[in-house]
C-alpha cells in the first residue's frame, strides 16, 4: 500500500470564491501567484491564509499586507479583499487556505467560546507566531488539507470527525494567540490607503442612493481622473465595480435578515431586479433566492 499523501489542491488560476454545494468549510492548498484571485471580492464566510513557503501579498479592506513564510492572514466575512501581485516575488509561494462558515465555528465551540473573535481581534488582520505555536497550527492545517486520513479510511465518516476535531483545535489556539495582541504583524509590513476607507464609508452611508464619480472624488478632495487611477491602483477594480459589490453585500445581509427580494435590491440602490440578479449570481455564485 502506498504511503503517499494526497493533498486537496486548487490551481492558482481558479477564480471560484464560493463554497461548493452545502459545504460549511473548505481547506485546500494553492501554489504560485494566485492570478485567479486578483479581483476584489468578499464572502459570507471567514477565510484564513497561511503562507507555507515563499511570499504572498493581499489587500484586505483599505490595507495591503506583505506576508512571508509562517504568516497568517485572517479575513472577516463581508470584507472586500483580493490578491496583490508583486512581480517575480510570488512564483514559489505556497499557501493553505481555510474557508469556514460562522455557523460551523459556533457548532464546534458548543456556545462555550467565541471562535470568531480572532477575525476582529485587532486593527491588523495579519499575524506571525513564535515557532512552537507556528508548528502546532501548521500541523493541524496539514492534517486538514489531506484528502484522506492515514490508516483509518476503512472507518466510515472517520475523516470528517477528525477534520472537525482539527478545526476545533486550530481555531481554539488561533483565537488564544490572536487575543494576546503582541503577535500581530508590525505596521511596516502593511500599506494603508485611507482614501479607500473614506470611499467605503461614504458608499455605505448612501447605499440606497445614486452615487456619482464626481461626488466621490469631491468627498476625498481630489480630481476625478486622479481619483479613478489611484482607486484602481489600490483596489484592483473600478469605482463602479466597487459600488456594485458594496450594494450586493448590503442586499445579501438584508436577505439573511429575512427581508423580501424586492426590499433587498431596492434598499441597496439597484435600479432594477435584472441587474441585481445578474451581479448577485456572478459575485456569490448562487441565486439570491437561496439566501432566503
Amino acid at each position: 500500500m502506498s504511503n503517499k499523501v494526497s493533498i486537496k489542491h486548487r490551481e492558482a488560476t481558479d477564480e471560484r470564491q464560493y463554497m461548493l454545494g452545502d459545504r460549511k468549510y473548505e481547506v485546500y492548498e494553492k501554489t504560485g501567484a494566485p492570478i485567479g484571485a486578483e479581483v476584489l471580492h468578499c464572502h459570507n464566510f471567514y477565510e484564513v491564509i497561511y503562507v507555507c513557503e515563499g511570499e504572498y501579498a493581499g489587500i484586505v479592506g483599505d490595507r495591503t499586507y506583505y506576508l512571508k513564510k509562517g504568516d497568517f492572514l485572517l479575513i472577516d466575512k463581508n470584507v472586500m479583499h483580493r490578491y496583490h501581485y508583486v512581480e517575480k516575488r510570488h512564483d514559489s509561494s505556497r499557501r493553505i487556505i481555510i474557508w469556514v462558515e460562522e455557523k460551523l465555528l459556533r457548532e464546534l465551540s458548543d456556545g462555550k467560546v467565541d471562535l470568531t473573535r480572532c477575525f476582529s481581534a485587532s486593527e491588523t488582520t495579519a499575524y506571525h507566531f513564535p515557532i512552537y505555536y507556528d508548528e502546532m497550527l501548521r500541523a493541524y492545517l496539514l492534517k486538514l488539507v489531506q484528502e484522506t486520513a492515514v490508516d483509518i479510511n476503512e472507518v466510515e465518516g472517520a475523516k470528517e470527525i477528525l477534520d472537525k476535531s482539527y478545526l476545533s483545535l486550530f481555531f481554539v489556539y488561533l483565537n488564544e494567540l490572536c487575543m494576546k495582541g503582541k503577535y500581530a504583524t508590525v505596521v511596516e509590513n502593511s500599506f494603508y490607503a485611507p482614501m479607500v476607507m473614506e470611499v467605503s464609508a461614504y458608499i455605505e452611508k448612501h447605499i440606497a442612493d445614486k452615487i456619482t464619480l464626481d461626488e466621490l472624488a469631491e468627498h476625498v478632495h481630489i480630481s476625478k481622473y486622479y481619483f479613478l487611477r489611484k482607486f484602481k491602483e489600490y483596489t484592483g477594480m473600478t469605482v463602479h465595480e466597487y459600488i456594485i459589490n458594496k450594494r450586493l453585500i448590503h442586499a445579501r445581509e438584508m436577505l439573511k435578515e429575512k427581508h423580501s427580494l424586492q426590499e433587498a435590491w431596492m434598499a441597496s440602490g439597484f435600479n432594477d431586479y435584472t441587474t441585481f440578479l445578474r451581479n448577485f449570481k456572478k459575485v456569490f455564485g448562487v441565486a439570491p433566492g437561496s439566501i432566503i
